[in-house]
């Protein structure tokens, strides 16, 4: 594999300019972009907004964190249960139903771009949003890949073991095992569309095959 360094405004212009060519006329796109929370996901999604607007397609921001289950299911059997946080914390059927499902071929368009408070572990009621045709959602979050998810381009950021302990605070390095498991059981480098190394943020690294 070739890897190219590159830096963090480039790499959303070409993200975004990979997302906006790949929008289906008349319809949506749907992209993720996947890695633990000590890679902040989130950070490099919200940084796509602005160039795909400037492609000229509507945007949605989206984040996984807000269509997790209530918390009498993600602590069912404790607070710090690697396998739940892997397996069982986000509610595939909400995101899938009120996010992905409607931005599908056969969709409307009509999105709830939140469902689930969970610091306050309750609804958030949210209204729902329509994305014109044409528009591309941008959801991030952690360990996407490998469920099942209705989604047309994904993007892994990659930490190694090391970068990711290191940057992993103390009271959340409960989750290690589960990003463990992720990278052994989903193989995120083999199935996202774009894969990063980010183990220093400030030099972004794109992993392309051969």
């Amino acid at each position: 594999m070739q890897v190219r360094p590159t830096t963090p405004d480039a790499l959303a212009e070409s993200l975004a300019g990979q997302l906006a060519d790949r929008v289906p006329e008349g319809r949506w796109l749907r992209a993720a972009i996947d890695g633990a929370a000590a890679a902040d996901p989130g950070a490099l999604a919200d940084a796509l907004v602005a160039p795909i607007k400037a492609a000229g397609h509507a945007v949605q921001r989206v984040s996984a964190t807000d269509f997790l289950r209530p918390a009498s299911i993600r602590f069912e059997h404790g607070r710090h249960d690697a396998d739940a946080f892997y397996w069982t914390w986000l509610d595939e059927g909400g995101l899938t139903r009120e996010v992905l499902d409607p931005l599908g071929p056969d969709g409307t368009g009509r999105v709830l771009p939140s469902l689930w408070d969970a610091a306050r572990d309750r609804a958030t009621r949210a209204g729902y949003v329509d994305l014109p045709p044409g528009g591309v959602l941008v959801l991030d979050g952690p360990v996407l890949l490998g469920r099942g998810l209705p989604l047309d381009f994904t993007v892994h950021l990659s930490l190694s073991d090391g970068a990711l302990r290191r940057r992993t605070p103390e009271d959340e390095r409960w989750t290690l095992p589960a990003y463990r498991r992720y990278a052994e059981e989903c193989l995120p480098e083999d199935s996202a569309d774009v894969v990063v190394r980010w183990d220093d943020p400030r030099r972004p690294a794109v992993v392309a095959a051969n």
